[in-house]
């Protein structure tokens, strides 16, 4: 028999000995042997492996790939937590990744991250494909969203709330920083940006925030603005619209705006002050963002608009700021209810 021994692939096994791991027509051989009445071990000095080796294609009946035993996940049990944040931060698994650590405690590699959340990746890259972008002519819209950020200002971890506003042509930016997420920030964010691409366009598209809207019903699609955004709104000339309940992807431009700031402008950077942090944002948003080409459009945000979009702004010149036309009037009422 040692005269017709069958050579031994060179593919090795994975088990815990390291054993060369036998091809399909070894194992046949291994059964035959068997049938006429071979011992185990005798087997597997024959092929040069173990007696167990032996008997785990023998009670297999045949050719069994060996499977590394699974080992237990950090991660188990995060598969839903792992998917809102795999969302909510457009696919970056790094700065998921980087919230595992922060909010679970949790250090993984961005390895393991990106095995973790493969399938919901795929989630996402199938509903890009099943949507259809659509174009906004020069003038017509812009978008504005808040989002959530850390940022290392004084040397103290600080929750910062960025305001970033969207043309939707030309896809020029504005980002202000905020403290808080409530209504004067979101008008105090918008008049910055009117103030900024030197016009209004003719409607402001936004989420389904609090702080401007009352109610908006996916049902029935009755839609409610708040009174103050509705006045806020006719003071400037412009007509508000909010995304249908669920369906943000209507505001993708500033929802990708957001993600690109936090990756681009903020990521891994420190600010002596917070006059310091709203500097950068504005020589960032001059100098990076508006200067880059875009990978829609492929031109520079500011080259599209001021070839295309800055004429056709309703101009913002000589418009009193909100708070200060209704302070006015308020004034004017007073003194004309006392006469």
């Amino acid at each position: 028999m040692n005269n017709n021994r069958i050579e031994e692939s060179p593919k090795r096994m994975n088990g815990p000995r390291r054993e060369v791991m036998k091809e399909p027509e070894e194992v046949a051989a291994m059964l035959r042997l068997r049938t006429v009445g071979w011992g185990l071990k005798r087997i597997g000095r024959e092929f040069g492996c173990s007696h167990h080796t032996v008997k785990r294609y023998v009670d297999a009946g045949g050719f069994v790939a060996y499977r590394q035993p699974e080992r237990p996940c950090k991660l188990s049990g995060l598969e839903d937590w792992l998917r809102e944040r795999l969302r909510r931060h457009r696919g970056n698994a790094d700065v998921v990744r980087q919230e595992l650590i922060a909010e679970k405690g949790i250090d993984v590699s961005l390895r393991t991250v990106e095995r973790a959340v493969a399938r919901f990746r795929q989630e996402l890259d199938a509903e890009a494909r099943a949507c259809v972008r659509f174009e906004t002519r020069p003038g017509k819209q812009m978008q504005i969203d808040f989002g959530e950020r850390l940022v290392e200002i004084s040397g103290v971890k600080t929750k910062v709330f960025l305001f970033v506003a969207t043309l939707g042509y030309s896809r020029r930016i504005h980002v202000r920083a905020f403290h808080n997420e409530r209504q004067e920030s979101w008008f105090d964010g918008l008049e910055s940006a009117f103030a900024k691409f030197g016009g209004v366009t003719e409607e402001v598209l936004f989420d389904n925030a609090r702080a401007l809207v009352d109610r908006h019903d996916r049902m029935t699609g009755v839609l409610a603005f708040n009174a103050k955004l509705l006045a806020f709104a006719k003071h400037w000339g412009f007509r508000p619209r909010a995304c249908a309940p669920y369906r943000a992807r209507t505001k993708g431009k500033t929802e990708n705006g957001v993600g690109y700031v936090k990756k681009n402008a903020i990521a891994g950077r420190a600010f002596a002050t917070w006059n310091g942090f709203e500097a950068h944002l504005e020589a960032w948003s001059r100098e990076i963002a508006d200067a880059r080409i875009h990978g829609t459009t492929g031109e520079s945000p500011a080259a599209r608009f001021a070839r295309d979009e800055a004429g056709a702004l309703k101009p913002a010149t000589g418009v009193p700021p909100f708070r200060a036309a209704r302070d006015l009037i308020r004034t004017v009422s007073s003194r004309t209810s006392g006469m």
